[in-house]
């Protein structure tokens, strides 16, 4: 056989060159024995005997002539027989090999299976196939069989190199009897020391193409020197094709079932798509009668949370973050803030608030903007009751006006008008002036500060059903009084309200209680002097930011009230002992009367009184027990002394 090319077997002919199966069989009974041998499979060497039998008898010559011409016959007989079977066991294996490749389930279980049967046929010591990779530019070893070296089963060979790239470049098959004294093909070290390792020689390699693209190699080789048969050639040949159909079906499989998840993919995304419209379009049929049927902030939040399936709350703009709230409302678009999302909440350039949706960071585009789209209904239905405050906040305040300014002198109107704003002026209510005691840096800023004073006081009427107006540079508030509450009580509690709400101090004096407002309007104006006195009156003692009633001046409130409740502040500053008195019998009220006549002496005291300075020691501990510890400091002594005084003038002294 040339190197150049495969090697080729040759049938034997005769010497004419006719087939010798031509030639008349002998009819003398020489044909018997070999005619045995071929029934039983004999081997070659087997087919000598009869000859040399007939030889050792002495048998004539012309009777041995027919004996070596039977012999001939029956080994070409033989080889016919053994030549059908071999391809009847090739064209098995293929159908075989061809059956896996069309029930193909695992690539490279019919790939083994290849391998498998081109070493049995051909009867080799290992087989074994390798495959492109365009992504390193090199060939691996896919499938072995036979191979007892690690190094081997693990070669990878770069392009033109060792016989596979010889195979590869030519897209032809080639075979080597004695690997490493072949010059054809690129020596290197790796390849051959893997090929020692696995001590191979004749090696037989044939192409796997897929069209005009060679995509690897199956070769079969022995570990001594072989020729191999063009039959054997064609053989491999038939199970490369086999392996390169396998290969390709299963590529086109692979595509197949890409594509098959490419598409339900894709059917998924439609599905989804679809799912978000048909929310996108509920949450706006839900805001929409929202809207009309005049829902609320808490509404809209609530509607949001079910279509988007997450928790979704309105945050007033200081509670919400403050970086993500800018950047929502300068992007218009809502912005992640960890696993939350903020949507501003916006007017112009005034931040109202956010809505924020907790706990939802994979937030689908098409959801992201049913957040903002209900944001944007969050701003109309704020500036809409912002609207309807401010209106309400002026007809409360023009009501307030009129009650401050005695106007309308009939009841009725008066009823109505505050009946529509839910205040009922029968009851009884306390008059209020506020006014925020913080520095202001210019005229806007104290503007602002006063209409933010004056929303914030209009609010706290709405809510507690009374009136609130502005005037003479702060707040007047007409708030009812609540069972068991007290003047003081509402003014201290509305100044920490209104501080709280404008974030600066706010100072708030109280009048008395007034009542039958819609039949004596003229009370609201007299009850509103007195509440400014009483502001005054906080503002000069030092005590901004504090509300009180003119009860809580001891003395000098009797000179800051409308009226003058003598009876009041004596019953505020020594009822305690007085009652103890009445109860007991006893004569602390007279004890007071000598202690301070004399001085706040109690040995004098004791003579004034002829007992013994335990007992007015004894008296004036019980009287610091109802009075409280402070009541012998200079201010508390002097109301002490005043109600004393007053409490003679009401009634005659006791002796």
């Amino acid at each position: 056989m040339s190197r150049d090319h495969v090697q080729s077997a040759e049938r034997p002919s005769t010497a004419a060159g006719a087939p010798a199966a031509a030639a008349a069989p002998p009819d003398d009974g020489t044909e018997a024995p070999f005619l045995e041998l071929l029934a039983r499979g004999a081997s070659a060497d087997a087919y000598e005997q009869p000859v040399l039998l007939a030889r050792a008898e002495g048998r004539p010559a012309d009777r041995i002539a027919a004996l070596e011409e039977a012999k001939v016959l029956a080994l070409r007989v033989r080889t016919e027989l053994e030549g059908r079977r071999r391809r009847e066991a090739e064209l098995s294996a293929l159908f075989e090999t061809a059956h896996d490749l069309a029930g193909l389930r695992d690539l490279d279980a019919v790939l083994r299976a290849i391998v498998q049967r081109a070493r049995s046929l051909l009867g080799t010591d290992v087989a074994y196939l390798s495959l492109n990779d365009p992504a390193r530019g090199d060939t691996y070893m896919r499938v072995t069989e036979g191979s007892v070296a690690a190094r081997f089963q693990q070669l990878r060979l770069g392009m033109g190199e060792g016989l596979g790239g010889l195979v590869a470049q030519t897209a032809r098959p080639y075979v080597t009897e004695d690997y490493f004294h072949d010059e054809r093909f690129q020596h290197t070290h790796t390849i051959d020391a893997g090929v020692r390792d696995e001590g191979l020689v004749a090696i037989l390699g044939v192409p796997l193409t897929l069209g005009r693209h060679v995509i690897g190699v199956l070769f079969a080789a022995d570990r001594r020197a072989r020729v191999f048969e063009r039959e054997q050639i064609a053989l491999l040949g038939s199970f490369a094709a086999l392996a390169a159909a396998a290969i390709d079906t299963a590529n086109l499989l692979t595509e197949t079932r890409g594509a098959l998840a490419g598409l339900e993919r894709a059917n998924e995304i439609i599905r989804d798509r679809s799912a978000v419209i048909e929310r996108a379009s509920d949450v706006h049929d839900r805001l929409a009668e929202l809207v009309l049927r005049g829902g609320g902030v808490h509404d809209v939040a609530a509607a949001v949370s079910q279509v988007l399936d997450g928790r979704v709350e309105f945050a007033e703009a200081p509670a919400a973050p403050a970086q993500a709230l800018e950047a929502s409302r300068a992007e218009g678009h809502a912005v992640r803030h960890g696993d939350d999302w903020i949507a501003a909440v916006a007017a112009g350039d005034e931040l109202l608030g956010a809505l924020v949706l907790y706990g939802h960071p994979g937030l689908d585009p098409v959801d992201q903007r049913t957040l903002e789209r209900a944001a944007m209904v969050t701003s109309l239905l704020l500036l809409a009751r912002r609207s309807a405050a401010e209106a309400e906040q002026r007809v409360r305040g023009e009501l307030l006006d009129d009650l401050l300014d005695a106007r309308d002198r009939d009841p009725r109107p008066l009823r109505d008008r505050a009946s529509r704003l839910h205040a009922d002026l029968d009851a009884t209510h306390v008059v209020l002036a506020a006014r925020l005691d913080g520095p202001a840096a210019d005229a806007d800023q104290e503007a602002d500060a006063r209409r933010r004073l004056w929303a914030a006081a209009s609010h706290l009427a709405a809510t507690r059903q009374g009136l609130a107006a502005a005037r003479d540079g702060g707040t007047v508030l007409l708030l009812p009084l609540a069972p068991g509450d007290t003047a003081t009580d509402l003014a201290r509690r509305t100044a920490h309200q209104l501080g709280t709400a404008v974030h600066e101090p706010v100072t708030v004096g109280a009048s008395a209680p007034v009542a039958d407002l819609a039949a004596h309007p003229d009370q609201v104006t007299a009850a509103y002097a007195e509440s400014r006195r009483c502001l005054d009156a906080l503002r000069l003692l030092g005590r901004s930011g504090d509300g009180a009633a003119a009860e809580d001046f001891g003395f000098l409130g009797l000179l800051l009230a409308g009226e003058r409740d003598v009876t009041g502040f004596v019953e505020r500053t020594i009822g305690p002992v007085a009652a103890y008195d009445e109860r007991r019998g006893t004569e602390l009220l007279r004890t007071l009367n000598a202690y301070f006549a004399c001085g706040m002496s109690p040995a004098r005291t004791k003579d004034e009184l002829h007992v013994h300075v335990n007992t007015v020691a004894q008296r004036l501990e019980r009287v610091g027990r109802l009075l409280g510890d402070d009541w012998q400091d200079p201010a508390r002594a002097l109301e002490i002394q005043l109600a004393l005084r007053l409490h003679r003038f009401a009634a005659p002294a006791r002796h």
